[in-house]
């Protein structure tokens, strides 16, 4: 990890949003130990260069990565404003260091136990905080899946009221009994509601107008994981041949 570039890059960031006293109340409440001065002539700021000496006397201490960027995270969240939170990630993040809150984040989507396909066009984007388009492309890629197994053109709402009837093409189960018709007819209007509900919603509306919080993105991507794996278990069945 580049502490001296994070030091730098913080200091700089925020040499308008925090005070000395501040910084060193933080500092103080975090730290065991006691800033060292760290001369950088390119530092003209009083508080930038307070932060500098901090972040670079936590670099010299002895402690393994973990606990010392642990230490670094709990200064800046002290000190760092909500207008400044996502610039300072992406200082963080470019310099190597993962946040307590993208670690957090990694485990609430690992533990979901997400379909592979979900994993493969999500993952990312969620990580990131892109949860509006972590749903989109999760939503967009079901539409495509069905395409493909169905060998149709159709698309959105009428290919899964289409595919997914008792009598189309995708059959998860054999169609006969009442219950095999309950279940068949319940993908079909689930799945004709994902395309309405999810997918329309987020190919029309931009992002800022139609916000998706992080709780509804992991739900929102668990009910198109369980659509995902009843695609799975799909025979198709063309009654014509």
């Amino acid at each position: 990890m580049n502490y001296r570039l994070i030091a730098i890059q913080i200091g700089d960031l925020l040499k308008y949003d925090s005070t000395v006293n501040d910084i060193n109340r933080a500092a103080q409440s975090v730290f065991n130990f006691r800033y060292e001065k760290f001369p950088n002539d390119s530092i003209t700021s009083t508080r930038a260069q307070l932060i500098h000496d901090w972040i670079l006397s936590l670099a010299k201490q002895e402690m393994n990565n973990t606990d010392r960027n642990k230490k670094l995270t709990q200064f800046l969240d002290l000190i760092v404003p909500e207008s400044c939170k996502e610039c300072t990630e992406k200082i963080l993040k470019q310099a190597g260091v993962v946040t307590q809150t993208e670690n957090e984040s990694s485990r609430d989507f690992s533990a979901r136990n997400f379909h592979p396909e979900i994993h493969k066009h999500c993952s990312r984007l969620y990580s990131q905080g892109n949860y509006f388009h972590a749903v989109f492309e999760a939503a967009k890629v079901y539409n495509k899946k069905v395409q493909e197994k169905a060998q149709s053109n159709n698309d959105g709402q009428s290919l899964m009221m289409e595919a997914w009837t008792t009598n189309g093409v995708l059959k998860i189960t054999a169609c006969k009994t009442e219950t095999d018709k309950n279940v068949q007819e319940g993908i079909k209007f689930l799945s004709a509601g994902l395309m309405q509900a999810m997918r329309n919603p987020t190919a029309h509306e931009p992002a800022l107008d139609w916000p998706i919080s992080k709780e509804d993105c992991l739900d929102m991507l668990s009910f198109i994981s369980y659509l995902f794996r009843q695609l799975d278990r799909v025979v198709y069945y063309n009654g014509s041949k």
